[in-house]
């Protein structure tokens, strides 16, 4: 089977703004972020990383940099694991979004939810599950472990779909900033090993 890490990107300033992030472009870590970065590329240092994947986003590939470098390998970047696509509530104020009618519907049943002009949370899984799925097959000799960078939601959809949990109840998850989550995955099931985990991370194989 598979280990599959599925790490968020760290810290960035964009997060105090109290606006939703989405695509924005140009969303770099801040100085927090840089460290837990760094503080991620040393935990993995020692962990035999087959492949490195990430979001092109600026805060997914920056964080995906030290991993990728204290292993000598190169970030395969994947546009299907971008954050969202939220459409029009881009850059728009949690407050006021958290005003509207739908929000309602975000919280307690997403899966019945589409971001005007963007997509719906089960689009959102699918196109996540589907890079994840095909990096598995690609890395499926045992003890293979392929380290995946990108963001909270497409994370806990991902978490959600592998251990059958009903997407409505995703949101139940956490993912901090800087955090790995664990999930064994192949032919024959998969099993959540960790979950929002920061290092050091001891229970992880290392290089022989």
């Amino acid at each position: 089977m598979t280990l599959l890490l599925l790490i968020r990107h760290g810290e960035n300033e964009y997060v105090k703004t109290g606006k939703m992030a989405g695509r924005i472009p140009g969303v770099h870590l801040n100085e927090k972020g840089q460290k837990q970065a760094q503080a991620l590329g040393e935990a993995l240092r020692e962990t035999p990383i087959k492949a490195i994947y990430a979001s092109p986003l600026e805060r997914a590939m920056e964080t995906a940099a030290p991993i990728a470098e204290s292993h000598k390998l190169v970030i395969q970047q994947e546009a299907d694991l971008m954050d969202t696509h939220v459409g029009k509530w881009q850059g728009k104020s949690w407050k006021l979004l958290a005003l509207k009618k739908e929000w309602k519907i975000v919280q307690n049943a997403p899966s019945r939810f589409r971001f005007p002009e963007g997509e719906s949370f089960p689009e959102c899984q699918l196109r996540i599950v589907n890079v994840l799925e095909r990096a598995i097959k690609k890395h499926n000799k045992p003890q293979d472990i392929v380290a995946v960078v990108f963001h909270a939601d497409p994370i806990k959809l991902a978490v959600a779909h592998f251990i059958g949990m009903p997407l409505d109840h995703f949101q139940r998850l956490g993912c901090d900033t800087g955090s790995l989550t664990a999930i064994h995955a192949g032919e024959t099931g998969a099993h959540l090993v960790k979950m929002n985990y920061r290092p050091p991370f001891d229970f992880l194989p290392k290089k022989k």
